[in-house]
Formats: C-alpha cells, structure tokens, sequence
C-alpha cells in the first residue's frame, strides 16, 4: 500500500512538474508574441507634424517650378505637373489661402522670357499675389546613374518662399531642401514596372513632400520601418 501511494504520489508530482513547465513555455510564448504585436503597433503609430512654413494662411500665392533643361528633355510633363498638384494640394489644405491657377502661371511663364532672373518681389508684383512658392528642381531622376535596368526614382528640389510684404521681398523668406524617392523597394528590376509607373509615383511622392511644408498633417512616426 505504501509502495501504491508513493508510486502515485511521484507520477502526481511529475504531472504538477510537467503542467507547470507548459505553462511556462506557454506563458513566455505568449510574452513574446506580445512583444512582437506591441512592436508592430509601434511601427504602425502615425504622429501629427506641424507645418514647416505658415505664412500662406490668409494670402494669395503663386507656385513656380523651375528646372535645367535635362529634365525637361528627358521628362517634359514635369514642371507643368508640380506645378498644378502642389497648387492644388496648398488650396485644399492651407487655411484661407487663394492660390493662383496654376494655368494662367504656366501661361504667364511661357509668354515671359527671362522670368526666371527676375527679382523675386518683382515677380510677386506681375504675378499679383503676396507669397511665391519657387521651386527650384534640380534632380528628376528615374534609375541609379547609370543603371538603366533598375528602377530608383529620385526627386530633389530647393523651395523657396517670397514674401511681397516681407523685410526683403528680393530674398526667400524661408528656404527648404525637399527630396523624394519612389520606389521603396530597393533593386527593383525594369521588367517589374513602366517607366510611366516610376514617374507618376515620383512626382506624387514629391508634390506631398513639398506640400507638407505649408500645413499640418499626419505622418507615420517610423516613415523607414
């Protein structure tokens, strides 16, 4: 009888031993998936941003794109296209600003030789607004230099804003350096997309980069993650 109960009193303790250590393991399962879970949601968090610049609330401005004639040769639609999404993207966003039709200054920028050197006060006087926004693209590009069968489209330009009323309307009031990327997928293959794809994904990336300067928004807190 002794034997008996000594037998069952081992195999009771064995179970115990055994139902703790699954719960145990269970238990420290469960922490890390926690942790994975917690991490994710960390990575997912989207953050408030100030604007960069304010001083297009309550006024009237203008948007003008500028770039070298390589990037016009090679991508002929994109100065027209920053300029009418990013005046756009200002008038939806930015509190009572009245922003120009982008169509009278593409117009007025294509029927005015030299506009380019004019004084920057000046150039808010013909274009009749109290702000210019100058955007000064200097790198448009689709592929890794000198690679052509990878795609990695690459945006970068100098903004500027003037201000007529300001203390020296000749000079920006405020300067930015603004670049964009698209794809974020690196070593993406040509076979993988259309050059078409690549470019309307740029200057989307680039118009929203730019636009946030002027009001606030919502962006993600790990934008690399």
């Amino acid at each position: 009888m002794t034997g008996f109960s000594n037998r069952h009193l081992r195999r009771g303790a064995a179970l115990v031993s055994l139902v703790a250590a699954t719960f145990l393991v269970a238990g420290c399962q469960l922490f890390g998936v926690a942790g994975v879970i917690g991490q994710n949601i960390e990575r997912e968090k989207k953050i408030e941003v100030l604007a960069e610049y304010d001083g297009l609330r309550f006024s009237t401005c203008a948007v003008v794109v500028i770039t070298d004639m390589m990037v016009m040769y090679e991508h002929p639609g994109v100065v027209a296209n920053i300029c009418v999404n990013l005046s756009r993207r200002i008038q939806q966003n930015v509190e009572g600003v009245q922003v120009l039709d982008p169509r009278a200054v593409l117009d007025w920028t294509h029927h005015t030789p030299g506009w380019q050197t004019m004084p920057y006060g000046r150039l808010c006087e013909e274009l009749g607004v109290d702000r210019v926004v100058w955007v000064d693209l200097f790198e448009f590009r689709l592929n890794p230099p000198g690679n052509r069968w990878q795609w990695e489209g690459v945006a970068s330009a100098n903004v500027g804003v003037v201000e007529v009323d300001g203390f020296d309307p000749d000079a920006f009031a405020e300067a930015y350096d603004v670049t964009a990327t698209f794809p974020d997928i690196p070593e993406l293959g040509r076979e993988s997309a259309t050059a078409n794809q690549i470019e309307t994904g740029l200057l989307a990336s680039f118009v929203q980069e730019a636009g946030w300067l002027f009001y606030d928004h919502i962006e993600d807190k790990y934008p690399d993650a």
